[in-house]
């Protein structure tokens, strides 16, 4: 008697790029005012100008946004960050 698996056992599946959502949230929080999590995601532009806006308010206005984004980050569905951030390629909020 032939046991048969299904045929999706084997099947390669497109690889899909890894959902970042919980270090660029932590990121965020704890080094927001230096841009970390924005170099994480691949926003090497939006990175440098945060790093330049924290050194220019010495760190208040960049820790903020770093602040807000990684609660931004943390509070989605992995689904919608990945789509929203990783996919969307949405820079800043």
């Amino acid at each position: 008697m032939e046991t048969t698996k299904p045929e999706s056992w084997n099947t390669p599946q497109a690889p899909r790029e890894e959902n970042k959502k919980v270090v660029a949230g932590i990121l965020a929080i704890l080094l927001g005012g230096l841009g970390v999590h924005k170099f994480i995601l691949g926003y090497t532009q939006e990175g440098i100008i945060q790093l330049v806006i924290s050194i220019v308010s010495c760190g208040a206005i960049g820790g903020i946004i770093g602040l807000i984004e990684g609660i931004i980050y943390l509070t989605k569905t992995d689904e919608e960050f990945y789509q929203t951030y990783q996919v969307g390629k949405k820079g800043w909020f």
